[in-house]
C-alpha cells in the first residue's frame, strides 16, 4: 500500500516542475522583431535644410581711427555700435547621425549679418567758440560667411516633441563684405546754424576684413516629430574667438580714411534662430515609421 501512496506524490512533483519550466520559457522568450525594431529606433541618420535671421554684437578689443582731435579726449570719438539691433539672414544644410538621444550634426551654411555704429567730430574755433562744426557718422557694415559647424547634441525627452541641449565650434570663411558711411552734420561757422546730411559713402569692403576665423557655440533646441519627418526649431548664440577684421589693411581704404573711418579689432557675438525640416536616411522597410513609436 505504501508504494500505492507513494506515486501520485511523484506524480504531483513532475507536474509542478513542468510547469514551472514552462513559465520559464515562457518569461524568457523574445521576439526577434520587435528586438529589431528596437535597435533600429536607436540608432538614425537625418538629413535636412535650415533657414531663419541672426542678431549681431560686436565686442570691441582695441579702437582705431584716421582722425586725432587735438583739443579734447579722443575717446569722445570713440565709435557707439547698435548691438542686436539690425537682422541677418543664414541657410544651412544639416546632416546629422543620432544613437540614443546624442546626436553628432555637421551644418555647413552661409550667413549674412549686419551690424552698424556710430560716431561724432567736432570742430572749434579757438578764438571765437561759436564757430564751430559737428559731424555725425552713421556705418551700416554687411558680411557673408561659409561657416562649417560641428555640433553635439542630447536629446532632454524622447517624446514625439523632443527639445535638446547643443554645444560645438564652428569655422568660417569670407565671401563678401560691403560697407555704407552716411555723414550728416550742423554747421555754426557760416552765419547761422545749418544742417546737411551727404549721399552715403558705399564701397566694397572686403580687403578690411580677415579671410577667416572661428568661435564657439551653445544653445537650445526642439525637435516636432510629424509622420516620417522632423520639424526643427533651434537657437544658438555664436561667440567669436578671433578677430573678423583685417589688421594689415586697416587704413587700405583712401575713401575711408579720407573721411576719417578705420575699423576697430572687433569679434563678432550672433543670435542665431533657425526652423528647418529634417529627413530620416535609414529605413527598416517600407510602410515602416522611422519615428520612435515606442
Amino acid at each position: 500500500m505504501k508504494k500505492f501512496y507513494l506515486l501520485p506524490c511523484l506524480l504531483l512533483l513532475a507536474g509542478l516542475t513542468f510547469g514551472q519550466a514552462t513559465k520559464k520559457r515562457k518569461g524568457t522568450f523574445s521576439n526577434p522583431a520587435q528586438n529589431q525594431k528596437e535597435t533600429f529606433l536607436d540608432k538614425q541618420w537625418w538629413l535636412g535644410f535650415k533657414a531663419g535671421m541672426n542678431l549681431s554684437q560686436v565686442l570691441v578689443e582695441k579702437r582705431y581711427s584716421a582722425l586725432s582731435p587735438g583739443n579734447y579726449d579722443a575717446s569722445l570719438t570713440d565709435k557707439g555700435y547698435d548691438d542686436f539691433s539690425s537682422p541677418g539672414t543664414q541657410a544651412t544644410l544639416e546632416v546629422t547621425f543620432y544613437y540614443k538621444g546624442f546626436s553628432f550634426s555637421l551644418q555647413p551654411g552661409f550667413r549674412h549679418s549686419v551690424f552698424t555704429y556710430s560716431n561724432n567730430y567736432e570742430w572749434t574755433d579757438p578764438e571765437n567758440a561759436n564757430n564751430r562744426l559737428e559731424l555725425n557718422y552713421q556705418n551700416e557694415q554687411k558680411v557673408d560667411y561659409a561657416e562649417v559647424p560641428l555640433i553635439f547634441k542630447y536629446d532632454v525627452i524622447g517624446n514625439k516633441l523632443r527639445p535638446y541641449v547643443q554645444v560645438g565650434i564652428y569655422y568660417g570663411f569670407l565671401i563678401n563684405a560691403n560697407k555704407a558711411v552716411e555723414i550728416s552734420g550742423t554747421d555754426y561757422a557760416s552765419g547761422g546754424v545749418n544742417e546737411f546730411r551727404n549721399d552715403p559713402v558705399i564701397i566694397g569692403a572686403k580687403d578690411l576684413f580677415a579671410k577667416n576665423h572661428w568661435g564657439l557655440l551653445g544653445g537650445l533646441g526642439a525637435n516636432y516629430n510629424l509622420g516620417n519627418v522632423r520639424l526643427n526649431l533651434d537657437i544658438q548664440y555664436r561667440k567669436g574667438m578671433s578677430l573678423i577684421n583685417s589688421t594689415e589693411n586697416r587704413f587700405g581704404s583712401d575713401r575711408l580714411s579720407g573721411i576719417g573711418e578705420a575699423m576697430d579689432d572687433i569679434k563678432l557675438n550672433n543670435l542665431v534662430f533657425s526652423f528647418g525640416c529634417l529627413f530620416p536616411m535609414r529605413y527598416l522597410a517600407s510602410g515602416f515609421k522611422t519615428l520612435d513609436q515606442r
